[in-house]
């Protein structure tokens, strides 16, 4: 099986419900780490990486 594509997204807060097999499972809410700026599902390991274009703002 191959290694799964980087997801590249452009908010440091994302949800994930599956890895688009038909295995889903319960939707997760996750962010980014604020060094890497990447991150990997704790479910069905798909890794999303922000786009380096994207405005982040400091948020509360």
């Amino acid at each position: 099986m191959a290694d799964q594509d980087v997801q590249i997204v452009s908010s440091t807060k994302i949800s994930c419900n599956g890895n688009g097999t038909g295995s889903g499972h319960p939707n997760v809410y996750l962010t980014l780490d604020a060094h890497t700026h990447e991150i990997t599902c704790p479910y069905c390991s798909q890794k999303f990486k922000l786009d380096p274009n994207a405005k982040v703002s400091a948020g509360h």
